[in-house]
Protein backbone atom coordinates (compact mmCIF):
# COMPACT_ATOMS: atom_id res chain seq x y z
CA UNK A 1 0.00 0.00 0.00
CA UNK A 2 1.16 3.53 -0.68
CA UNK A 3 2.67 5.71 1.76
CA UNK A 4 5.07 8.74 1.63
CA UNK A 5 8.80 6.94 2.08
CA UNK A 6 12.36 8.93 2.37
CA UNK A 7 14.48 7.85 -0.69
CA UNK A 8 17.45 5.91 0.17
CA UNK A 9 19.45 7.62 -2.39
CA UNK A 10 18.84 11.15 -3.51
CA UNK A 11 21.71 11.54 -7.08
CA UNK A 12 21.93 13.89 -9.57
CA UNK A 13 22.77 13.04 -13.52
CA UNK A 14 24.20 15.20 -15.76
CA UNK A 15 21.76 15.17 -19.07
CA UNK A 16 23.19 17.33 -22.45
CA UNK A 17 24.91 19.69 -19.65
CA UNK A 18 21.43 20.21 -17.40
CA UNK A 19 21.26 18.34 -13.93
CA UNK A 20 18.20 15.72 -13.42
CA UNK A 21 17.66 14.68 -10.02
CA UNK A 22 16.96 11.03 -9.34
CA UNK A 23 15.08 9.00 -6.04
CA UNK A 24 16.06 5.72 -5.23
CA UNK A 25 14.73 3.28 -3.09
CA UNK A 26 15.18 0.21 -1.74
CA UNK A 27 18.40 -2.14 -3.42
CA UNK A 28 19.13 -4.78 -5.56
CA UNK A 29 18.96 -5.80 -8.93
CA UNK A 30 15.16 -6.06 -9.69
CA UNK A 31 14.67 -2.61 -10.81
CA UNK A 32 11.03 -0.21 -11.31
CA UNK A 33 11.57 2.49 -12.82
CA UNK A 34 9.14 4.74 -12.98
CA UNK A 35 8.28 7.45 -15.61
CA UNK A 36 5.70 9.93 -14.50
CA UNK A 37 3.21 11.94 -16.20
CA UNK A 38 2.84 15.86 -16.75
CA UNK A 39 4.41 16.33 -18.67
CA UNK A 40 6.25 19.28 -16.92
CA UNK A 41 4.98 17.59 -13.15
CA UNK A 42 7.66 16.42 -10.71
CA UNK A 43 8.11 12.86 -10.06
CA UNK A 44 6.43 13.11 -6.42
CA UNK A 45 2.77 11.44 -7.31
CA UNK A 46 4.08 8.79 -8.86
CA UNK A 47 7.26 8.15 -6.81
CA UNK A 48 5.29 8.43 -3.63
CA UNK A 49 2.49 5.53 -5.34
CA UNK A 50 5.51 3.34 -6.24
CA UNK A 51 7.99 3.17 -3.83
CA UNK A 52 5.95 0.83 -2.00
CA UNK A 53 7.31 -1.75 -3.92
CA UNK A 54 10.28 -2.29 -2.20
CA UNK A 55 7.85 -4.03 0.08
CA UNK A 56 8.44 -6.98 -2.59
CA UNK A 57 12.35 -6.74 -2.85
CA UNK A 58 11.87 -4.49 -5.75
CA UNK A 59 14.24 -1.78 -6.03
CA UNK A 60 12.14 1.80 -7.10
CA UNK A 61 13.81 4.80 -9.02
CA UNK A 62 12.06 7.67 -10.14
CA UNK A 63 13.10 10.82 -11.30
CA UNK A 64 11.99 14.59 -11.52
CA UNK A 65 12.07 15.30 -15.31
CA UNK A 66 14.13 18.50 -16.94
CA UNK A 67 12.16 20.87 -16.29
CA UNK A 68 10.58 19.83 -13.10
CA UNK A 69 11.34 19.05 -9.29
CA UNK A 70 14.33 19.73 -8.55
CA UNK A 71 16.04 19.22 -11.70
CA UNK A 72 17.22 22.13 -14.02
CA UNK A 73 14.52 24.30 -15.63
CA UNK A 74 15.73 25.34 -18.98
CA UNK A 75 13.47 27.53 -20.62
CA UNK A 76 13.96 26.57 -24.52
CA UNK A 77 10.83 24.94 -25.95
CA UNK A 78 13.11 23.05 -28.58
CA UNK A 79 13.92 21.16 -25.49
CA UNK A 80 10.52 19.45 -24.62
CA UNK A 81 10.10 16.78 -26.99
CA UNK A 82 9.46 13.14 -26.82
CA UNK A 83 12.67 12.24 -28.34
CA UNK A 84 15.16 14.37 -26.48
CA UNK A 85 12.82 12.85 -23.28
CA UNK A 86 13.65 9.36 -24.46
CA UNK A 87 17.46 9.92 -24.54
CA UNK A 88 17.18 11.17 -20.92
CA UNK A 89 15.39 8.09 -19.96
CA UNK A 90 18.43 6.03 -20.93
CA UNK A 91 20.75 8.45 -20.02
CA UNK A 92 19.83 8.04 -16.37
CA UNK A 93 19.28 4.37 -16.62
CA UNK A 94 22.84 4.44 -17.35
CA UNK A 95 24.27 6.72 -15.58
CA UNK A 96 22.80 4.61 -12.38
CA UNK A 97 23.53 1.01 -14.15
CA UNK A 98 19.97 0.21 -13.50
CA UNK A 99 20.43 -2.41 -16.16
CA UNK A 100 17.57 -4.26 -17.31
CA UNK A 101 14.11 -2.55 -16.06
CA UNK A 102 10.82 -3.11 -14.72
CA UNK A 103 9.40 -0.04 -17.29
CA UNK A 104 6.58 1.35 -15.50
CA UNK A 105 5.13 4.92 -17.09
CA UNK A 106 1.99 6.55 -16.39
CA UNK A 107 -0.37 9.39 -18.39
CA UNK A 108 2.64 10.98 -20.37
CA UNK A 109 5.32 8.71 -18.89
CA UNK A 110 3.42 6.35 -20.81
CA UNK A 111 3.86 8.23 -24.30
CA UNK A 112 7.47 8.10 -23.23
CA UNK A 113 7.54 4.11 -22.08
CA UNK A 114 6.03 3.01 -25.07
CA UNK A 115 8.55 4.93 -27.67
CA UNK A 116 11.26 3.95 -25.41
CA UNK A 117 10.48 0.06 -25.43
CA UNK A 118 10.69 1.18 -29.42
CA UNK A 119 14.15 2.72 -28.93
CA UNK A 120 15.52 0.23 -26.65
CA UNK A 121 13.95 -2.63 -26.35
CA UNK A 122 16.81 -4.73 -24.87
CA UNK A 123 16.61 -2.52 -21.90
CA UNK A 124 13.46 -3.95 -20.17
CA UNK A 125 11.90 -6.84 -18.27
CA UNK A 126 8.88 -5.86 -18.39
CA UNK A 127 6.67 -2.56 -19.27
CA UNK A 128 3.66 -1.22 -17.20
CA UNK A 129 1.29 1.20 -18.89
CA UNK A 130 -0.40 2.86 -16.76
CA UNK A 131 -3.41 5.45 -17.50
CA UNK A 132 -2.25 5.90 -20.72
CA UNK A 133 -2.65 5.58 -24.49
CA UNK A 134 -0.80 4.87 -27.88
CA UNK A 135 -2.71 6.81 -30.28
CA UNK A 136 -3.81 10.82 -29.17
CA UNK A 137 -6.20 11.48 -32.56
CA UNK A 138 -8.27 8.45 -31.33
CA UNK A 139 -7.52 9.96 -27.49
CA UNK A 140 -8.87 13.16 -28.25
CA UNK A 141 -12.23 12.21 -29.98
CA UNK A 142 -12.84 10.06 -26.55
CA UNK A 143 -12.00 13.07 -24.97
CA UNK A 144 -14.66 15.25 -26.95
CA UNK A 145 -17.24 12.01 -25.93
CA UNK A 146 -16.01 12.82 -21.99
CA UNK A 147 -16.48 16.28 -22.61
CA UNK A 148 -20.53 15.79 -24.21
CA UNK A 149 -21.50 14.19 -20.98
CA UNK A 150 -21.28 17.77 -19.39
CA UNK A 151 -24.08 19.30 -22.02
CA UNK A 152 -24.76 20.25 -25.36
CA UNK A 153 -24.13 23.86 -23.86
CA UNK A 154 -21.17 23.53 -21.81
CA UNK A 155 -19.83 22.00 -24.50
CA UNK A 156 -20.94 25.14 -26.79
CA UNK A 157 -19.38 27.37 -24.55
CA UNK A 158 -15.78 25.46 -23.93
CA UNK A 159 -15.70 25.49 -27.79
CA UNK A 160 -15.96 29.29 -28.19
CA UNK A 161 -13.68 30.08 -25.07
CA UNK A 162 -11.16 27.55 -26.90
CA UNK A 163 -11.69 29.33 -30.33
CA UNK A 164 -11.35 33.08 -28.93
CA UNK A 165 -8.37 31.51 -26.88
CA UNK A 166 -10.11 33.05 -23.19
CA UNK A 167 -8.75 29.63 -21.46
CA UNK A 168 -8.86 31.63 -18.33
CA UNK A 169 -12.66 32.50 -18.03
CA UNK A 170 -14.00 31.16 -14.79
CA UNK A 171 -16.80 29.50 -16.48
CA UNK A 172 -14.17 27.59 -18.64
CA UNK A 173 -12.41 26.62 -15.85
CA UNK A 174 -15.44 25.68 -13.92
CA UNK A 175 -15.66 22.83 -16.50
CA UNK A 176 -12.56 21.80 -16.57
CA UNK A 177 -12.70 21.01 -12.91
CA UNK A 178 -16.23 19.43 -13.24
CA UNK A 179 -14.06 17.17 -15.94
CA UNK A 180 -11.05 16.73 -13.62
CA UNK A 181 -12.97 15.81 -10.78
CA UNK A 182 -14.67 13.02 -13.11
CA UNK A 183 -11.75 11.67 -15.28
CA UNK A 184 -8.48 12.57 -13.40
CA UNK A 185 -9.17 11.92 -9.43
CA UNK A 186 -12.62 10.82 -8.22
CA UNK A 187 -11.27 11.20 -4.57
CA UNK A 188 -12.96 14.24 -2.93
CA UNK A 189 -9.70 15.26 -1.55
CA UNK A 190 -6.69 14.42 -3.43
CA UNK A 191 -3.91 12.74 -1.83
CA UNK A 192 -0.65 14.81 -0.81
CA UNK A 193 1.61 13.77 -2.97
CA UNK A 194 -0.93 14.99 -6.06
CA UNK A 195 -1.50 18.07 -4.97
CA UNK A 196 2.55 18.73 -4.34
CA UNK A 197 2.90 17.58 -7.82
CA UNK A 198 0.35 19.39 -9.36
CA UNK A 199 1.41 22.71 -7.32
CA UNK A 200 4.86 22.46 -8.91
CA UNK A 201 3.55 22.39 -12.16
CA UNK A 202 5.92 23.32 -15.33
CA UNK A 203 3.50 25.22 -17.77
CA UNK A 204 6.53 25.00 -20.18
CA UNK A 205 6.66 21.18 -21.42
CA UNK A 206 3.39 20.67 -20.79
CA UNK A 207 1.42 23.02 -23.26
CA UNK A 208 4.77 22.73 -26.11
CA UNK A 209 4.32 18.94 -25.68
CA UNK A 210 0.49 18.71 -24.61
CA UNK A 211 -1.93 21.44 -24.16
CA UNK A 212 -3.28 24.04 -21.98
CA UNK A 213 -5.04 21.46 -20.22
CA UNK A 214 -6.26 18.21 -19.98
CA UNK A 215 -9.52 17.89 -22.86
CA UNK A 216 -7.66 20.49 -25.51
CA UNK A 217 -4.49 18.93 -27.50
CA UNK A 218 -2.57 21.38 -29.07
CA UNK A 219 0.83 20.38 -28.69
CA UNK A 220 3.66 18.63 -30.74
CA UNK A 221 2.25 15.16 -30.10
CA UNK A 222 -1.17 16.01 -31.19
CA UNK A 223 -0.59 13.64 -34.00
CA UNK A 224 1.58 10.42 -32.31
CA UNK A 225 0.41 7.44 -33.05
CA UNK A 226 2.65 4.65 -32.33
CA UNK A 227 -0.10 1.81 -32.44
CA UNK A 228 1.04 0.40 -35.86
CA UNK A 229 4.65 -0.68 -34.11
CA UNK A 230 3.45 -1.68 -31.16
CA UNK A 231 3.71 -5.14 -32.33
CA UNK A 232 8.01 -4.58 -32.24
CA UNK A 233 7.27 -4.39 -28.50
CA UNK A 234 7.93 -8.37 -27.20
CA UNK A 235 8.55 -8.25 -23.61
CA UNK A 236 5.38 -8.90 -20.74
CA UNK A 237 2.73 -5.62 -21.21
CA UNK A 238 0.38 -4.87 -18.37
CA UNK A 239 -1.90 -2.29 -19.33
CA UNK A 240 -3.98 -0.98 -16.46
CA UNK A 241 -6.55 2.01 -16.50
CA UNK A 242 -9.63 3.36 -14.37
CA UNK A 243 -13.33 2.81 -15.98
CA UNK A 244 -13.71 6.44 -15.68
CA UNK A 245 -10.00 7.69 -16.97
CA UNK A 246 -9.84 10.58 -18.88
CA UNK A 247 -7.22 8.41 -21.13
CA UNK A 248 -10.41 5.61 -21.54
CA UNK A 249 -10.31 2.08 -21.44
CA UNK A 250 -10.98 2.49 -25.22
CA UNK A 251 -7.28 3.77 -25.69
CA UNK A 252 -6.17 0.95 -23.04
CA UNK A 253 -8.04 -1.72 -25.47
CA UNK A 254 -6.53 -0.41 -28.45
CA UNK A 255 -3.21 -1.15 -26.99
CA UNK A 256 -3.36 -4.53 -26.07
CA UNK A 257 -4.80 -5.46 -29.29
CA UNK A 258 -1.63 -3.85 -30.79
CA UNK A 259 0.88 -5.85 -28.56
CA UNK A 260 1.69 -9.41 -28.76
CA UNK A 261 1.81 -10.37 -25.15
CA UNK A 262 -0.40 -7.92 -23.18
CA UNK A 263 -2.40 -8.09 -19.63
CA UNK A 264 -5.17 -6.01 -19.45
CA UNK A 265 -7.52 -4.77 -16.04
CA UNK A 266 -9.98 -1.65 -15.59
CA UNK A 267 -10.43 -0.62 -12.35
CA UNK A 268 -14.54 0.11 -12.10
CA UNK A 269 -13.68 2.93 -9.36
CA UNK A 270 -11.10 5.32 -10.33
CA UNK A 271 -10.40 7.38 -13.14
CA UNK A 272 -6.73 8.28 -13.74
CA UNK A 273 -5.18 7.12 -10.61
CA UNK A 274 -6.03 4.02 -9.32
CA UNK A 275 -2.89 3.60 -6.94
CA UNK A 276 -4.38 6.43 -4.67
CA UNK A 277 -8.01 5.69 -5.68
CA UNK A 278 -8.05 1.97 -5.17
CA UNK A 279 -5.46 0.95 -4.17
CA UNK A 280 -6.82 -2.21 -2.35
CA UNK A 281 -7.64 -3.68 -6.06
CA UNK A 282 -4.74 -1.82 -7.88
CA UNK A 283 -1.26 -3.13 -5.86
CA UNK A 284 -2.25 -7.05 -6.01
CA UNK A 285 -2.87 -6.41 -9.84
CA UNK A 286 0.67 -4.79 -10.14
CA UNK A 287 2.84 -7.03 -8.11
CA UNK A 288 1.29 -10.27 -9.28
CA UNK A 289 2.17 -8.62 -12.55
CA UNK A 290 5.64 -8.38 -11.60
CA UNK A 291 6.37 -11.66 -9.83
CA UNK A 292 4.87 -13.94 -12.07
CA UNK A 293 6.12 -12.48 -15.52
CA UNK A 294 9.15 -10.54 -14.94
CA UNK A 295 11.12 -13.53 -14.96
CA UNK A 296 12.87 -13.57 -11.70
Amino acid sequence: MWREIEPDERQEVEVEGYKVVTYSYGSGDDVVFCLNGGPGLPCDYLRDSHSCLIDHGYRVVAFDQLGTGASDRPTDPALWTITRYVEEVETVRHALALGKVHLVGQSWGGWLSIEYALTYPDALRTLTLENTAADIPHLVRELERLREALGAETVAMMQRHEAEGTLDHPEYQAAITVLNYRHVCRLSEWPAPVQRSLGDWNMGPYETIQGPNEFLYTGNLKDWNRIPDMHRITVPVLITVGQHDELTPACAAKMKHALPDAELKVFPNSSHMPFFEEPDAFYPVLVDFLKRRGGG
